[in-house]
Parts: C-alpha cells; structure tokens; sequence
C-alpha cells in the first residue's frame, strides 16, 4: 500500500475542489461538527467551541503527517469555502482496507456533490493509496447515505446495533 498523504493530493472534480484542511476553515468544521442535523446520524462528539473545530483540524492534519488517515475539504470550484469532508480512516495497511466517512452542510445535500467526492476518493483510494476495500459504516436511518454507497457499488456486509456496514471491494480490471 502507498500510505504517503504528503505531499497532500489535491483532487478535482468537474465542479469540487478536494483539498487539505487548514486553519482558515474553522467556523465552516464548527458549523458542520455542532449542528444537530448533521449530527443526527454521526457518532462523534460535538463542537462546543471554534476552538474544538481548531483543534479538531489540527488532530486531522496530524494524522496527515503521520499518514494514519487522510481527511479532505470539500469546496466548490467558484470558491474555496469548504461544504463538507470526505475521509478514509480506520486504515489497516496490512489487508488494504480503509473506512470512509462523510458529511455535508445541510444547504449543499442532494445536488450530487458527495456523489462526485465519493467517486473521486474511492477512485484514489482503489487506484493510487492500493486499497482492496472500502467500508462504510452509518446509521440504519441514514438513507441518503445508504443511497448513496449503493450508488456506487457498495453491498451489505452486517448489522451492529442500529448501524449498517456496508463495504466496496477493488474490481481488477
């Protein structure tokens, strides 16, 4: 597997930009970690402050550096505000397997742009990072989520409480 996220891959899309977190980025990861609806089907802790979001994109970039997991800003290509993220992580380098996660704000959901996020990460993960898997695991009542990885491929695996596990495998060409 090639675990080096440095220098970090900037993706593009015909609409996105996914590129590394930064500082500037702050409010934007604030407001995506603190509000309820996104929040409903995500299992993390939330933001209290700008500065838990502060901190939070200084663990993710860490984590960049020490190539444990990477996380991507998702911006419009008009601007370079971030909309969401997308991530792999949970990486378990000795069987080619890596965990997605996702969200987006509210105001951005259903106009297809985690469709091409997905695509475009999946994509590297399979093609550059030598992935053999991607799992994804959501909640039972997410079903834009669950939309969504059927889209692309992804087939049941299991049920741990009320979270699904859903998983892509690598197709050799």
């Amino acid at each position: 597997m090639n675990l080096n996220f440095i220098p970090f891959p900037t993706l593009t899309t015909e609409r996105l930009i996914l590129r590394r977190m930064n500082i500037t980025d702050q409010n934007e990861i604030f407001f995506l970690r603190s509000n309820e609806n996104i929040l409903e089907f995500i299992d993390i802790p939330k933001a209290e402050t700008v500065d838990d979001a502060i901190k939070f994109i200084e663990k993710i970039n860490n984590n960049i550096e020490a190539n444990e997991s990477i996380m991507w800003a998702i911006t419009l290509k008009e601007n370079n505000t971030l909309v969401g993220t997308i991530c792999f992580w949970n990486i378990d380098a000795e069987n080619k397997k890596a965990e997605i996660g996702y969200m987006l704000h509210p105001q951005f959901q259903g106009k297809g742009i985690m469709q091409e996020a997905v695509e475009k990460v999946i994509d590297y993960g399979f093609a550059t990072i030598q992935l053999s898997l991607v799992v994804a695991d959501f909640h039972e009542k997410n079903l834009r989520s669950l939309k969504l990885l059927e889209k692309n491929g992804f087939i049941y695996e299991t049920k741990s409480g009320d979270y699904l596990v859903y998983s892509l495998q690598k197709t050799n060409p």
